[in-house]
């Protein structure tokens, strides 16, 4: 793979309608147009429970210079820029956002196809948006994803209650999210420990999707173990390719992020010629 950008990339905020609130999302490019003709379709990021578009940090120009393609992120409602959420996060909150969310997002970019990249429960919506879409999910990438409730992923939320609880830690949520980081600390932690959540899948999600999948896991991962991309590859009625990242935990774009954004470039770059053979390396 010889893509690799090197001019300034363009960065751009947006404001986003929804019937429950606006949206902030930015917008990152290397100024030579926004358009998939050639087949680089956007990629939108879809940050974690506690996540916003400004965590993730350089990880959007790391994409955008080793992919070629234009990156958007957006805060979703209630957290980073993005207005308070009028109430409490409903337990149907990750396919909530293919119906809600993702689509004013989508509206306003103008996006006729997409590649979708999530994040821990980023993953999960961007797995329910890619089945809600189909044809125009060109790619998707899940990162360190949860596909359902697993024992190892409450042992790391338990534990990440308590680090939050000490003195003068919620103040690094506040640097973020403003007012809302005690919603958002709650949100994440009152919805996976609610019993009306211990059955919560994306399997029928799985069997919609259409477009080939890439799976990137840390093995030192503190919210999930390798169980998920199982659950993925054999829910699966397409491709997918799993990376593995040795001595790596939940954050692979933070902890090892030129290795990521590379391997989502050779990545797509591979989709791109397998299902056009004949078209330019």
């Amino acid at each position: 793979m010889d893509r690799i950008i090197s001019t300034p990339i363009d960065t751009r905020d947006a404001w986003i309608p929804t019937p429950q609130g606006r949206l902030h999302a930015r917008h990152w490019s290397a100024g030579d147009g926004d358009g998939d003709g050639d087949g680089r379709a956007p990629i939108v990021l879809f940050h974690d429970s506690l996540g916003s578009a400004a965590l993730w940090r350089d990880f959007p120009e790391r994409l955008v210079r080793a992919t070629g393609h234009s990156v958007i992120a957006y805060d979703r409602l209630g957290y980073g820029q993005s207005d308070r959420h009028p109430g409490a996060q409903g337990l149907g909150f990750v396919l909530e956002e293919a119906r809600v969310g993702f689509p004013a997002v989508r509206d306003a970019f103008g996006l006729d196809g997409f590649i979708l990249f999530g994040h821990s429960i980023g993953g999960g919506m961007a797995i329910a948006c890619a089945a809600a879409f189909p044809d125009a999910c060109r790619a998707l990438v899940v990162e360190s994803s949860q596909l359902f409730v697993e024992p190892h992923t409450l042992a790391g939320i338990r534990d990440a209650e308590a680090f939050f609880a000490r003195p003068g830690q919620l103040d690094r949520l506040a640097k973020y999210h403003g007012d809302k980081a005690a919603w958002a600390l709650q949100a994440w932690i009152g919805t996976w420990f609610d019993p009306g959540f211990a059955d919560w899948n994306l399997d029928a999600q799985l069997a919609q999707l259409r477009c080939p999948v890439l799976a990137i896991y840390g093995d030192q991962d503190e919210y999930g173990t390798l169980a998920h991309p199982a659950r993925i590859e054999r829910g699966l009625k397409t491709q997918m390719t799993l990376r593995v990242m040795e001595g790596c935990g939940h954050f692979p774009h933070r902890e090892q992020g030129d290795i990521v954004a590379d391997a989502t470039a050779r990545w797509l770059e591979r989709e791109c010629l397998r299902r056009n053979p004949a078209s330019p390396g």
